[in-house]
């Protein structure tokens, strides 16, 4: 297959969730070398490591692959440290960003004594409110559809010394740039919904996101410039059930800030980086 054309997620049209055999098989057919394991902290941040291909097989989504859980904001003293990281095969998608070809794996954690899931992995959190609510018979099913809505920054800057503080954001859009030459379509406070180039100076960087989840397997609705001046932008995924759709929006923050990150910009999830104008929600 051409780059362009291999296929980036593996769950598509089967009629069940792959197993770790289909997951592997899969992974040695589009020639992936590394195995890249992702998992979420405490705050919602994504944490991962990497081995090579060769050295990770079936038994691993069983044993699970131990790591320092101390070294994790919020989890485990350093007495009690020993955690295991335990891959859903499901989850299983071709990194679109890495050098070499490598498969990406979302884990939960485990006690490595009990093998009892951890109660701090927001993972399992999601799954626990899934079956609590199956459990009492309040519905079957539940469906989210969040709004993720970031800004793509030109510059960030910041520092913090003993006898100083800054920081600094900025975007060739933002309203107060209308004084520099050659930057006369600014986007004014509050008046960033909806338009187009040559002030939404975004698009096709959006479009290069949405092609990205697309060929992850996330379908995505429509994209837009936001409210704010600066950079605000809106990507629209299609709803899913809550712990595939945190799957969903942790890998969508990912493709996100790296697309960003690929054309020379920094794209945040931040709630309110520009004071005065309308915030992300």
């Amino acid at each position: 297959m051409a780059a362009e054309e291999t296929k980036h997620y593996l769950a598509d049209g089967q009629a069940a969730a792959p197993d770790a055999r289909e997951a592997l098989e899969w992974a040695r057919e589009t020639t992936a070398q590394m195995v890249d394991l992702k998992f979420c902290d405490l705050l919602g941040t994504w944490q991962h490591m990497t081995l090579p291909i060769r050295a990770f097989d079936e038994s691993a989504f069983d044993d699970g692959l131990g790591f320092d859980g101390s070294s994790i904001r919020g989890w485990q003293g350093i007495s009690e440290s020993d955690m295991l990281l335990m891959p859903d095969a499901s989850s299983a998608i071709l990194d679109p960003f890495t050098e070499a070809p490598t498969l990406s794996l979302i884990c939960e954690i485990a006690d490595p004594i009990t093998r009892s899931p951890y109660a701090k992995d927001p993972r399992r959190v999601a799954k626990r409110a899934e079956e609590y609510l199956l459990s009492t018979g309040i519905a079957d099913t539940s469906y989210m559809g969040p709004e993720c809505e970031f800004f793509v920054f030109d510059e960030v800057s910041y520092d913090l010394g003993s006898n100083h503080s800054h920081y600094l954001v900025d975007s060739g859009e933002g309203h107060w740039n209308s004084g520099k030459p050659g930057l006369g379509y600014t986007v004014r406070e509050k008046e960033g919904y909806f338009p187009p180039a040559p002030h939404d100076t975004l698009h096709d960087l959006r479009t290069r996101t949405v092609l990205t989840l697309e060929r992850l397997g996330i379908p995505c609705e429509f994209h837009h410039h936001e409210v704010a001046s600066g950079g605000q932008c809106e990507i629209d995924l299609r709803y899913e059930t809550l712990t595939r759709m945190a799957d969903q929006v942790m890998t969508y923050k990912y493709v996100v800030k790296n697309v960003a990150r690929a054309a020379g910009k920094t794209a945040t999830f931040m709630p309110k980086p520009i004071f005065g104008d309308n915030g992300s929600g």
